[in-house]
């Protein structure tokens, strides 16, 4: 965004690891303690800055996470990222903070605002170091439909039929890591949702 648009970006960290070089956005960190008490408030404070764009560094409290959706109703860009092993798992992550009789409000407002979730895995190298398999969920009117019902363990599948919509699953992505050597076999299956499977792909 900062190399090819003229944004207003907003980020709100803890700690602020990486400082954005000058670009073609107007970029202002902000640091808990430092600037701002906590992500909720981060949030609140930044929709009257006029963003464009808000980065949420980790949404870890009920709170956080409904002035997080509250601000991509609004029609802000909102990036966040989450603790969780799969896109489905973010989903149930995210309405499962709350209590039971606020989880249909928060369903129907995650569908409607919901873009994409990426989900990544760190794996050992072959080269050394590690290198990410990922999981892409797009959000079409199904998966929406899907998380409005409270039917988020049905996105798996939805992941695995949405090549067409730029879907990628969790598996086929390790088969590429397998087919590039950049990940060994042996560590591809182990961290597989499905070793039968990639086991297929990699035949």
């Amino acid at each position: 965004i900062n190399a090819s648009r003229r944004e207003h970006v907003i980020t709100i960290e803890d700690p602020i690891e990486f400082r954005y070089g000058p670009g073609r956005c107007l970029i202002h960190q902000r640091e808990l303690g430092a600037h701002v008490a906590s992500f909720a408030d981060g949030v609140r404070s930044a929709l009257r800055s006029a963003p464009d764009v808000i980065l949420v560094g980790e949404m870890r409290d009920p709170e956080t996470i409904a002035a997080t959706l509250t601000a991509a109703e609004t029609g802000h860009l909102v990036f966040s990222t989450l603790h969780c092993g799969s896109a489905g798992m973010a989903v149930d992550r995210i309405i499962d903070g709350f209590p039971q009789a606020r989880q249909r409000q928060v369903r129907a407002q995650l569908a409607d605002v919901l873009r994409s979730v990426v989900s990544q895995r760190l794996l050992p190298s072959r080269a050394g170091g590690r290198v990410p398999a990922v999981e892409l969920l797009h959000v079409t009117p199904a998966v929406s439909a899907l998380i409005r019902e409270g039917k988020a363990y049905q996105i798996p599948s939805q992941i695995q039929t949405g090549r067409d919509a730029g879907m990628i699953p969790l598996d086929r992505s390790l088969a590429d890591l397998v087919r590039t050597g950049r990940v060994a076999r042996d560590t591809a299956l182990a961290a597989a949702e499905d070793p039968t499977f990639l086991a297929q792909l990699l035949a």
